[in-house]
């Protein structure tokens, strides 16, 4: 037997290795996609509680404009994002909100505290936010527990509050939509209703 036909051999016997691996990667990835639940926003345990009507807070945007935040009477559903200036995720998170609001016909308004409203203004251009409303409040952070950023909360039209939590992605942002739409106060609430289903039906 030639080197030839050796080297052949070994690389034959190699890929069928390399084939076995992948295959075997493949469905462990299987598994633990299976086994991972999808992670919602992360919600506070301080503040008003999801499902309460809220308390209508008066606010006022950079143009000086009075607004008004949740209450019985609220006028459509209401995204709020809280970011800041300083917050690099905020700046990458401003897009998919944007996005989020415009597809699912819901009001979105960006909230603030801190620094000069010239800062905020300058963020605002930066941005490209000049056509939605910015608020600098430090209540309406307080009042709804807000500690990390960025944060998002969810206000029904009959002004209940339906989602909140820290947001760190798109899923996020969605699993307020999600909890809205199904009528649970979280996505892993959703996820535990789900297979707890499963589970009497097995």
């Amino acid at each position: 037997m030639d080197w030839l036909a050796v080297s052949n051999i070994l690389l034959w016997g190699l890929v069928v290795f390399l084939t076995v691996v992948v295959l075997a990667l493949a469905r462990q990835i299987g598994v633990l996609n299976d086994r991972v639940a999808p992670a919602g926003a992360l919600t506070p345990t301080s503040g008003p509680k999801i499902g309460e009507i809220t308390e209508k807070i008066e606010v006022t945007n950079l143009d000086g404009k009075l607004l008004n935040i949740g209450g019985p009477d609220a006028v459509g559903s209401l995204l709020v994002l809280f970011i800041s200036p300083t917050c690099p995720v905020c700046k990458t998170l401003v897009p998919t909100a944007i996005s989020l609001a415009n597809h699912e016909q819901i009001n979105l308004l960006f909230a603030s505290d801190g620094g000069s409203p010239l800062e905020h203004q300058s963020y605002v251009n930066d941005l490209g936010l000049e056509k939605f409303s910015y608020v600098l409040s430090e209540s309406l952070g307080i009042h709804y527990g807000v500690s990390r950023l960025p944060f998002a909360l969810l206000i029904d039209e009959r002004g209940v509050l339906v989602g909140k939590g820290l947001v760190n992605t798109r899923e996020h942002l969605e699993s307020l939509i999600e909890a809205k739409e199904s009528g649970v106060s979280t996505l892993q609430e959703y996820v535990k209703t789900n297979e707890s289903d499963l589970v009497k039906e097995a």
